[in-house]
């Protein structure tokens, strides 16, 4: 901790994760010529290798039995495995197909749908001003619809699958890590199994092509770190959450959707002109909205000096 009690060292995790998410959509864009169902099949292998080989070293072999023996886990992170995975794959397939600024607008929406699943699910209860942040940002997708001239269906679908995804697990209550292995060992064989008949059939990218002169090793390596960059994200969030207020964690979220955008806009050369731009500004308006009532919230709970 540092002086003023706030952990600098969980808040440069936390941050550190939102960039590598962020940034994602270039590193994707690299595998462009890979086809999206391949890309998400080698996400879910090299990933489950390392999630479940580091829970190995840190928890012993137990870690899956204990997971498991949580009640509901079984069917309720095969549920939330599924999920996760269509995620990924309409993320990466929007990413390669010129989709990113709609990917970003996904994941601005998304925290202010996990406060409508709060009511709806949950029966949370929200205040005023948190009705009027959701209010706003329904305003901003309805402006979109209307003056974009199609439905934001790929932003819509992604904040809805990782809302989803969040409930499920907040429902179940495993540890995050823990319960990312579960899910990876639920996508494993199928994803495997693609994979060696994509190899065997000559439409694979990572044995097919590896001896391709120029290219083909170095599509194979982009592939088998992907899953290193599903994974380390996801530790180091779990990891920062132990350490620093959920409220700044809240906040901290929104680095992710912005990097996206930014680089949608500004390296990848997507138009985000006027329409786009009035909607987006709704949204922001609304997280800004909802971020500001969760600070003065915090603040106000807080005990103060002995």
């Amino acid at each position: 901790m540092s002086a003023g009690g706030l952990d600098r060292r969980g808040v440069w995790i936390a941050v550190g994760a939102y960039v590598a998410w962020g940034l994602m959509p270039l590193y994707w864009h690299l595998l462009k010529m890979v086809p999206s169902m391949q890309i998400i099949a080698h996400r879910v292998v090299w990933s489950a290798l390392l999630v479940c080989g580091w829970l190995s070293v840190k928890y012993g072999r137990g870690w899956l039995r204990e997971t498991l023996a949580l009640p509901r886990a079984g069917w309720m992170l095969a549920l939330s495995g599924l999920l996760i995975a269509f995620n990924w794959g309409l993320y990466i397939w929007a990413v390669n197909a010129g989709h990113v600024v709609e990917t970003a607008l996904g994941y601005f929406i998304n925290p202010l749908l996990n406060v409508v699943l709060g009511v709806v699910v949950l029966h949370e209860r929200l205040n005023r001003v948190q009705w009027l942040s959701v209010a706003i940002a329904a305003a901003g997708v309805l402006w979109l619809t209307l003056n974009y001239g199609s439905f934001p269906w790929i932003a819509l679908a992604l904040a809805v699958s990782f809302g989803a995804y969040g409930l499920v697990r907040k429902l179940l209550g495993a540890p995050p890590v823990r319960g990312l292995g579960v899910e990876s060992l639920y996508l494993l064989l199928p994803a495997l199994a693609f994979l060696l008949w994509s190899e065997a059939s000559g439409r694979g990218h990572l044995l097919a092509h590896a001896a391709a002169p120029g290219w083909g090793w170095d599509v194979a390596a982009l592939l088998v770190f992907g899953g290193v960059l599903t994974a380390l994200p996801l530790i180091g969030f779990a990891a920062a959450v132990q350490r620093i207020p959920y409220s700044l964690v809240g906040l901290l979220q929104y680095i992710a959707p912005t990097l996206q955008l930014l680089a949608g806009v500004l390296v990848l050369g997507e138009p985000f002109g006027r329409e786009r731009a009035v909607g987006f500004a709704f949204i922001w308006i609304a997280l800004a909205i909802y971020a500001a009532d969760g600070l003065l919230r915090a603040r106000r709970s807080r005990p103060g000096p002995a």
